[in-house]
Formats: C-alpha cells, structure tokens, sequence
C-alpha cells in the first residue's frame, strides 16, 4: 500500500484508474479508513474516466496513530 510522509505523519492511500486522469479525492470523515469508500463505488468512478484517491485519515487503518495523545473532546472541538 503506498504512503505519502508529510509533516512527520503517513497516510496510507490507493488509487484506481488511469493516473493522467482528472482525479477525485474521497474524504471520509474523521478517523475514517479509506475502505469506507467501497472498491465498486470507485471503480464505477474509475470506469468513467476518473483517477480515485482514497486514504485512511491519521489514527485509523495504516495511516499513523498518535496512541500517545490524549484523545479529542469533539464536543468542545465542535464549539
């Protein structure tokens, strides 16, 4: 599985489709694996011509995880 390294964090991705292609980069929501977007849904992108990229966001899947933070109080984070 291909990793991008940025900013002292990889993100595990794949892609589907012709890489010359315009692309579409799904995004799940927070701590989201990438298998969230199903391999048909982006294949049936990819039969149409399109490039998919989709990643697992940091602390889910193969992207890196920060088990050694304290974890997000989203109530406050949303305020």
């Amino acid at each position: 599985m291909p990793i991008v390294k940025t900013n002292g964090i990889n993100l595990a991705y794949d892609s589907l489709g012709d890489e010359s292609s315009e692309a579409i980069l799904l995004i799940a929501g927070l701590g989201t694996q990438m298998i969230r977007w199903t391999i048909s849904f982006c294949q049936q992108l990819a039969d149409r011509g399109y490039r998919v990229i989709r990643f697992d966001n940091r602390d889910a899947g193969c992207s890196t995880h920060f088990a050694d933070r304290q974890i997000l109080d989203f109530g406050a984070l949303a305020a």
